[in-house]
């Protein structure tokens, strides 16, 4: 067996030291101790759910999750984005009034706005602040941006990624319209894409595009 290093403590130590990195320079250490985990949530980069974990004692915490198909197809500034926009709802979990069920509301959006992320569901300037299922961009010269250059500026790495998400990622089909086909004399009937040649096998004569 190869020499290698721990891969599950190595990952969630970084994602650690990157939360506690945050929350000193973007939200004045206030923030709890949190659960982070990977979960692969389909059509989500991650998502936050309050008091999702207990222990043997009775203690409850919170859980931020992070979609590990993406680490190796953004930026690390934007997966260490999603971080932060987890964070914003932890801290409005604590300290605000969360919108009902998904709802980001204008609180929400105002916090983004303080951290440096611009609450939009297109992920770019001037979509919708609020809404059910947002996304946000990160602010040229922001607060997030600065706090990220500096994180990064000391050495700061994600070691890990999915392949299966990144560089071994599944290229899109590209969609194949097929015609129906059928055999003049009896009537069978096959279904291909446009401009094959079909013999009927029964009567060798050539199928012919049906008509619509």
């Amino acid at each position: 067996m190869r020499n290698m290093s721990k891969p599950t403590r190595t990952i969630y130590a970084e994602l650690q030291k990157a939360y506690d990195f945050f929350n000193r320079s973007l939200f004045k250490n206030e923030l709890p101790p949190c659960l982070i985990t990977l979960q692969r949530e389909r059509s989500t980069y991650g998502y936050f759910s309050g008091d999702r974990w207990a222990n043997n004692d009775g203690e409850t915490t919170d859980e931020i999750a992070l979609n590990p198909e993406h680490f190796g197809i953004r930026s690390i500034e934007a997966v260490l984005s999603t971080l932060v926009h987890e964070m914003v709802h932890l801290w409005q979990h604590h300290f605000g009034k969360p919108g009902r069920r998904r709802y980001h509301n204008k609180q929400w959006a105002e916090k983004m706005d303080a951290v440096g992320l611009g609450p939009s569901d297109t992920e770019k300037p001037g979509g919708k602040r609020t809404g059910e299922s947002m996304s946000h961009f990160i602010i040229k010269d922001g607060a997030y941006a600065n706090a990220a250059a500096k994180l990064l500026k000391g050495g700061f790495e994600l070691s890990w990624v999915d392949r299966a998400g990144g560089t071994a990622r599944k290229k899109k089909k590209k969609k194949v319209f097929r015609v129906k086909y059928s055999c003049p004399k009896c009537g069978v009937n096959a279904w291909a894409k446009a401009g094959v040649k079909l013999e009927c096998g029964e009567c060798q004569r050539k199928l012919k595009v049906a008509q619509a």
